[in-house]
């Protein structure tokens, strides 16, 4: 592959014109081209590292692309519109995501609302941010949920003033409770076709690592079955997530079936590598944890504790686990860095890569705090994205907006960053994100002010949080993340320098071509997995 420009991602030598490949791995950086080799003429293309999404999940994002997008529904309107025109189709069942608290102009998520349009179809809208779900009546009774429903643990059902549930599940019952309903009334058949939408769109954009941060036993199944097909293009990191029980046994017994896992699952094409928790909410609702409280005067206890936490994180830790928590609030971040300073005091020093999910908001000293005990900060610039800040800023209406998403502080103080998009509450393409995270403009809608523009990152650093620090935070630097000898061939065709055009070009600059182990597995406008070998 010569005649362009090549981004390595690798400090010793970041830029190169030609890279050689055999069996699948880089042989070396501007050497003369061996005899017998095929030439991929660039043609003054651009070629980087291929993209790994730090936080995604794999599944629900190709879901997703058959689900009701209401990201962009202006008013409750036209969230009645969209659902009434698919229950119109036929559907068993109504599934919708994205959105927005502004759109309900200041009211609050009801079943009535839905109900006036859609009453005897079973209606499940999630938020943008997945942490809770709209539902109406007829999902409600289906989901057997009365006044007499417990509230799962970590989660709410909202209810009204006479204890009737109003339609709004708050964490763990909507990821939990609404979400095992619906997980129950999905085939493999499904799942597997979801899988391969998932992955062609990644791949189609760039992205040849994923890490799913919240693997599931249907996730697991479906990745196993491609991977036993040898229809696995991506290479698939998983987090198998743990969710709060009653008792610390059944805490435990959740990071036993993870050991289990990574011991019989560590390869180069699919691996489960640790485990997930959940230690807050998102701001939006209002349910992540706050040191202070928001502008109306609430606050949200953690969904794990500091005592039931602990001892997962431990035990976790001692198996040799990578342990990723949800953060997104500042006690929560607090809690999490308690948790893992503890493991390390009682299992020892080593090389651990533990990490932290979002830190939204988090304080100065748990920056300085997550550097000195090596924890990688994961976070999405996509989530930084202005049009989607005005109710973030609302919940907090206070000096923390201005403080929001701080990727700059994190690597400032000698942390490693690693940036993905957790789609599907984010458009899962890398490029768009490399915007955000470059000028902290918005992705979506033309024209809107920056969000905090002096925490922004230069290209080249944010290129690099998507690609070797991305690698690194998932223990595979030495396989992707930067184009040197010895690397994967996960090779990134772009058709646009991004370091000689305006930040804007990002938006729409054509990835011509994405290669995996050597083999091509997406050209502009068409998937061609296994087309064609460099060789």
């Amino acid at each position: 592959m010569r005649g362009g420009r090549i981004f390595t991602a690798d400090p010793a030598r970041p830029w190169a014109e030609s890279v050689v490949v055999a069996d699948g791995r880089v042989v070396s950086l501007d050497q003369d081209v061996p005899d017998g080799a095929r030439v991929v003429e660039l043609d003054g293309a651009f070629v980087l590292p291929g993209f790994v999404d730090a936080h995604t999940h794999l599944v629900e994002m190709g879901a997703s692309a058959g689900e009701v997008a209401l990201v962009d529904a202006a008013d409750v309107a036209e969230i009645q519109a969209r659902v009434a025109a698919a229950a119109a189709e036929g559907r068993e069942r109504v599934i919708g995501n994205g959105w927005l608290h502004p759109a309900l102009g200041g009211r609050e998520p009801h079943k009535e609302i839905l109900d006036a349009v859609v009453p005897d179809v079973p209606v499940y809208l999630q938020a943008n941010d997945l942490h809770s779900t709209w539902v109406n009546s007829a999902a409600l009774h289906e989901l057997g949920i009365d006044a007499s429903t417990p509230d799962p643990i970590g989660g709410t059902i909202e209810r009204d003033a006479a204890g009737e549930a109003t339609g709004l599940l708050s964490e763990m019952a909507a990821l939990g409770l609404a979400r095992s309903f619906l997980a129950a009334q999905v085939t493999d058949a499904d799942r597997d076709a979801w899988l391969r939408a998932g992955m062609a769109r990644y791949l189609a954009d760039g992205v040849t690592t994923v890490v799913d941060m919240g693997v599931e036993e249907h996730d697991l199944a479906a990745f196993e079955r491609a991977l036993a097909a040898d229809a696995l293009p991506l290479r698939v990191v998983g987090h198998w997530l743990v969710k709060p029980a009653a008792t610390t046994e059944e805490n435990l017994a959740q990071v036993e079936t993870a050991i289990a896992h990574a011991r019989r699952l560590d390869g180069e094409r699919l691996r489960i590598t640790g485990i997930k928790v959940m230690a807050d909410g998102v701001i939006d609702s209002c349910t992540a944890s706050m040191a202070r409280p928001y502008a109306d005067g609430s606050n949200a206890a953690p969904i794990w504790d500091r005592e039931a936490l602990t001892p997962v994180v431990v035990a976790a830790d001692a198996a040799g686990l990578q342990v990723a928590i949800h953060a997104i609030g500042d006690e929560a971040s607090a809690i999490a860095l308690d948790a893992l300073e503890e493991a390390i005091r009682v299992n020892g020093p080593r090389d651990r890569r533990h990490r932290m999910e979002h830190l939204e908001v988090v304080s100065e000293e748990s920056i300085a705090r997550l550097a000195r005990l090596g924890v990688v900060a994961s976070m999405q610039p996509v989530h930084a994205d202005p049009a989607i800040q005005d109710n973030w800023r609302a919940m907090l209406g206070d000096d923390r907006v201005e403080r929001g998403y701080p990727w700059r502080e994190v690597t400032d103080a000698g942390g490693v960053l690693a940036f993905g998009t957790d789609a599907p509450t984010a458009p899962h393409p890398p490029l768009p994100n490399m915007y955000v995270a470059t000028t902290r403009r918005s992705a979506l809608v033309d024209g809107l002010p920056a969000n905090t523009p002096h925490l922004a990152v230069p290209l080249a650093e944010a290129l690099t949080h998507a690609t070797r620090d991305a690698a690194y935070a998932s223990r595979l630097e030495d396989v992707v993340g930067s184009i040197a000898p010895g690397r994967a061939a996960d090779l990134v065709v772009l058709a646009r320098d991004p370091f000689a055009t305006a930040p804007e070009d990002l938006l729409t600059t054509e990835v011509l071509r994405t290669f995996a182990g050597g083999v091509e597995v997406a050209r502009e406008g068409q998937r061609t997995a296994g087309s064609s070998v460099l060789v």
